[in-house]
């Protein structure tokens, strides 16, 4: 155990995130647990599908604890699904193989957003919360654990569009034509995300995350308007409460590299940067405020394991000397990476970071 972290074996990611030193940089991947492994395919077939691996708590339990089993991880992240909150708003989810979510009901008007209610975490939720319960207590202090949600603006961009989108042409509208419905949508998004994250925290998450996907489908103002003002809001709420506000939070914002300064001012500790920002140049906007994660292009796991230690070493010189860095793709892992190109990027994050004692 360690003496910052008594009750965790492995606190390198709750160090970094803090900006404190470590002996070497922590990686975790996210989608770590998902269908490039094997053994993941195969808990999912059990499961039927989807939605019912992420609504039963023993089976989130074991896909999340996966890849721990086969990598040297320094965190695990709770296996669920960003779109929890509008599913518990009863908006009739489906998730198919090859088609993304897709919502029966969306929300387009004012009416439609008045009929919306807060879900409860330990209601129509409490199967997140019953699974984070189980994977802290299965890690046994192993690695520090992660809970998530996703960002206002992302939920609301599926929430109104009613699926995927290539232009987010619905939502756009939206913000642009009646921007006080859209206000309103992403204020109630804010309050139960808030709430939700809130709740994770409760029942035993470490970390917690927040993924704004699609943020960067905003304009430049917009941005600040309809994505980071809402999460500002969130972390406020989370800075509010005796047991979150104790834990390191970390903001993703999907194409947000321009934004980095701005986000880096709304009271979080951490900043997710895609493969499209020098982590040097971020480190220069944030001015060392708060610690940067990332950001290999998860591309790279399809090259030879010699690129892929290549393309490590020079995530880790881009980021440069001092704390403050956790490793990780840049966006999430794609379902066609063999799993050994996987361990080669964990092994070299480590060998190649590690500093002398």
């Amino acid at each position: 155990m360690n003496a910052s972290h008594p009750d965790l074996k492995n606190d390198r990611l709750m160090r970094a995130l803090r900006r404190q030193d470590v002996d070497c940089t922590p990686v975790w991947i996210m989608r770590q647990a998902g269908r490039y492994l094997p053994e993941y395919r195969a808990t999912r077939a059990r499961a039927g599908d989807f939605l019912t691996l992420c609504k039963t708590p023993e089976l989130a339990c074991e896909v999340t604890l996966q890849p721990l089993e086969r990598f040297d991880l320094d965190a695990a992240i709770l296996f669920s699904d960003i779109l929890t909150i509008p599913d518990a708003m009863g908006l009739g989810l489906s998730l198919k193989e090859g088609e993304g979510p897709r919502f029966s009901r969306p929300v387009r008007t004012a009416a439609d957003v008045d009929a919306l209610t807060l879900p409860d975490p330990e209601g129509e939720l409490r199967y997140v919360m019953d699974a984070v319960r189980l994977i802290r207590q299965e890690l046994h202090g192993r690695v520090p654990l992660i809970g998530f949600a996703g960002s206002p603006w992302t939920l609301a961009t599926y929430m109104v569009e009613g699926q995927s989108s290539r232009d987010f042409s619905i939502v756009k509208n939206l913000i642009y034509q009646d921007s006080s419905v859209a206000r309103r949508l992403l204020a109630l998004l804010s309050n139960a995300i808030a709430l939700y994250l809130t709740a994770q925290a409760h029942a035993g998450a470490q970390v917690l995350m927040l993924f704004d996907t699609w943020g960067g489908a905003l304009g430049h103002a917009e941005y600040r308007h309809f994505s980071l003002d809402p999460m500002a809001q969130i972390v406020d709420a989370l800075r509010a409460d005796a047991v979150a506000r104790e834990l390191p939070i970390i903001v993703f914002t999907k194409g947000g590299g321009q934004w980095l300064s701005r986000i880096s001012e709304i009271g979080c500790d951490a900043l997710g940067c895609d493969w499209t920002t020098s982590l040097r140049e971020a480190r220069r906007l944030v001015q060392d405020r708060v610690a940067l994660q990332g950001n290999l292009d998860p591309a790279v796991l399809n090259a030879s394991p010699e690129k892929i230690r290549s393309a490590v070493r020079d995530v880790l010189e881009d980021y440069g000397t001092g704390p403050g860095h956790v490793f990780n793709l840049g966006h999430g892992i794609t379902p066609g990476i063999d799993p050994e190109n996987v361990k080669v990027l964990v092994d070299a994050v480590h060998e190649l970071s590690r500093t002398p004692i």
